[in-house]
């Protein structure tokens, strides 16, 4: 197998397909590794998009599951494509495993949907903003790490901008505008960066006021990643133990929904820019 890297929209589809055509096959992981010289771990990685086969790997378990030349094929392209590397790549060794495979999927993603209670949204906050909170949330954190963590989350902006921008819907609860992170000067510099990144034709921002008293999003931040046809959309959620990776469909549903209901309760992006400006004033 290739080196960890974190996986990619396609390494995720061919690992599937890898799970879907063992099935298809009626055998187990066990099965495999007797017919071929490819152990149960190894096949348990690559089954779940933690590794990336080698093309002799993959030309193995091709012919074992006796796959039609045609689809053989669009697996090899597949895997291909499974190898390109992310600009974050450099800096995979240095943050969380599953900061990186967030990044990896929201670079490939066509649209992002994020529900943030505490913080404003990552993809929206300026340097000041992120090296802050970065700092707030954890005090012992160096100062390098600090300063990785902001070049990162302000690298990951440009996605909006690009040729073929991420389209992004974001909402946040009214606390957000209230918790004054790093002080008034780096509140007023967001406030009027959100202004601004809410003129983009790729952006949407609502907030949830605090009349509207319960609701689904005080259960806690989440992000819903769309992608091109045919990779399905991918559910993050946020905890206290980090991001947690949803992907069946039941699982995405469920935030789908949430997401619904919280864009239903939150004030229109026309109100909700007069109440940053509001804060801001």
């Amino acid at each position: 197998m290739a080196s960890r890297t974190p996986p990619t929209v396609r390494m995720r589809r061919l690992a599937s397909e890898l799970r879907r055509l063992r099935g298809a096959a009626g055998m187990s992981r066990e099965d495999v590794a007797g017919k071929t010289d490819i152990n149960v771990a190894t096949l348990y990685r690559l089954e779940t998009a933690k590794g990336r086969p080698q093309r002799r790997t993959l030309t193995s378990l091709l012919e074992l599951y006796q796959v039609a030349p045609e689809e053989r094929d669009a697996l090899f392209a597949l895997l291909k494509a499974a190898g390109e590397k992310g600009w974050v790549q450099p800096f995979a060794g240095s943050i969380p495993e599953e900061y990186s495979m967030y990044i990896q999927l929201e670079s490939e993603a066509a649209s992002v949907r994020n529900y943030e209670s505490l913080l404003v949204p990552g993809l929206l906050q300026t340097a000041g903003y992120v090296h802050a909170s970065s700092a707030g949330q954890n005090p012992l954190l160096p100062i390098d790490q600090i300063d990785l963590q902001t070049k990162i989350r302000v690298g990951r902006q440009d996605l909006l901008t690009r040729s073929n921008p991420l389209a992004l819907w974001a909402i946040v609860d009214e606390a957000v505008l209230h918790r004054v992170v790093g002080g008034p000067t780096v509140m007023r510099e967001q406030f009027e960066h959100l202004l601004s990144m809410m003129e983009l034709p790729n952006v949407t921002f609502q907030v949830v006021p605090f009349s509207a008293g319960s609701h689904v999003g005080m259960l806690g931040s989440f992000s819903l990643l769309d992608f091109p046809d045919p990779d399905p959309p991918v559910a993050c959620v946020e905890t206290m133990a980090g991001s947690m990776f949803r992907e069946t469909e039941d699982e995405v549903r469920a935030c789908t929904v949430a997401f619904d209901h919280l864009r239903a309760t939150a004030a229109s992006p026309a109100e909700s820019a007069r109440m940053v400006m509001d804060r801001l004033r």
